[in-house]
């Protein structure tokens, strides 16, 4: 079997190897020349670690990643509303990592490199059409340029190419743009001191504006790590997003400052944080509507060109590393291709269509939107507004949802 992966990420680089280990053979196409360390922070949860464990990079990622020891949610006062233990911490046999996406990245792009070879890793090419038959797949490749590269032909073509999958624009023509909910998304990094326990995980603020801080590796010294923060704020109604130009453009101070001055958090000064930070960048925060179907015959989909989801409850990386074990898995299993793929979509398509549409209502911070709700101006006790019960309903059943409850963790994975 031969399978061709488009999209050089987080989802099409985990896929090789997984493919790989599998004895599957495959080769990746990305359209950027290089896969640099880009991004900003993230959390990968313990499901998804286990994962990368199983692939052998575990010693890696602890070299470049935070073990995340706690995580504390609080409305936009500083008041307390949840606070949990994260990965080995709460009793999971694996560690939650906070990371610098590109890290990661990068971190599994060299062992694609060393384990598949320089070969099966082709930068610089653009899917720039596909067709299939009953007897494989066909891909045609360009530069940035327009200059025909390759034409490729194998028996699965998978498109892992990001939420504007050029695969998913063929297979669903008329779906249009990605969905934005109205919302700004501004993201940095930067040394800071230590706060609280140095590998705690703070969120503060609902839906309509929101604050995040969390280290998410080592800084020059060891008392100052490189600290990820990010501030969401509802900005207009939503609709059609910003020029897909306009995604990913550094952010200004003038924009954003105004936004910050609602938050008070005692953990940290996040103003100071943030004005601090040389450079930090602008998102709108959008996704798209779960799709019917995934895979057409021999082509199907995978992460972000799959399912995008609002960046809420730690779960798009992780659930694209989800989405790589199960297909690798089907692949080696099934009697035929296209009934390996048909397998895949139904094992992984409800999970992620439900985190979809839970991450539109924010999520595991949830709880937060739902004490501000009836608390907006603060509060003198936080059972008086929610229980323990109601709020820990809202926190553990989205992690029953999308699959990294201790129980589902801590168990052997059949294949």
């Amino acid at each position: 079997m031969k399978v061709i992966i488009v999209g050089g990420g987080v989802g099409g680089l985990t896929t090789a190897l997984m493919l790989h280990a599998r004895g599957i053979d495959c080769e990746l196409f990305e359209q950027a020349e290089g896969i640099r360390e880009l991004g900003v922070g993230i959390n990968t949860l313990p499901h998804a670690i286990k994962e990368l464990q199983q692939l052998g990079l575990m010693e890696r990622l602890d070299a470049v990643a935070i073990r995340t020891h706690e995580l504390i949610y609080t409305n936009r006062f500083g008041q307390e509303i949840w606070r949990e233990p994260r990965g080995l911490e709460a009793g999971y046999d694996v560690p939650q990592l906070s990371i610098h996406r590109g890290r990661l990245q990068g971190v599994i792009y060299q062992a694609v490199r060393s384990r598949l070879g320089e070969s099966r890793i082709h930068l610089g090419c653009r899917l720039g059409g596909f067709k299939q038959d009953e007897t494989g797949v066909t891909a045609y490749f360009f530069d940035r340029a327009g200059t025909h590269r390759r034409t490729v032909t194998g028996d699965v073509l998978i498109g892992a190419d990001g939420i504007h999958s050029y695969v998913r624009s063929v297979l669903y023509p008329n779906e249009g743009s990605a969905c934005w909910n109205g919302a700004m998304l501004w993201r940095g990094a930067m040394d800071w001191p230590q706060f609280l326990t140095g590998r705690s995980m703070v969120i503060a603020g609902g839906m309509a504006a929101k604050l995040v801080i969390y280290p998410i590796g080592e800084g020059a010294r060891d008392d100052r790590p490189l600290t990820n923060w990010a501030v969401l704020v509802k900005v207009g109604p939503g609709g059609a997003p910003p020029n897909k130009e306009d995604w990913s453009r550094p952010g200004r101070f003038e924009d954003l400052m105004p936004h910050v001055q609602r938050f008070q958090i005692p953990y940290v000064d996040a103003k100071a944080l943030i004005e601090a930070t040389p450079e930090f960048w602008e998102y709108p925060v959008c996704d798209r509507d779960p799709l019917p179907r995934w895979s057409h015959g021999r082509i199907t989909l995978l992460g972000d060109a799959a399912h995008p989801m609002y960046p809420v409850g730690s779960n798009g990386a992780s659930q694209a590393i989800l989405d790589a074990r199960c297909l690798a898995d089907r692949l080696v299993t099934a009697e035929h291709t296209v009934h390996a793929l048909w397998q895949y979509e139904q094992e992984r398509m409800p999970p992620t269509a439900q985190i979809v549409r839970m991450n539109r209502g924010g999520g595991p911070e949830g709880v937060i939107d739902a004490i501000e709700a009836r608390a907006p101006d603060g509060f003198s006790n936080i059972d008086d507004v929610l229980s323990f019960e109601e709020r820990k309903a809202i926190v553990r059943g989205y992690a029953g949802a999308a699959g990294f409850a201790q129980s589902q963790v801590n168990k052997p994975k059949a294949a």
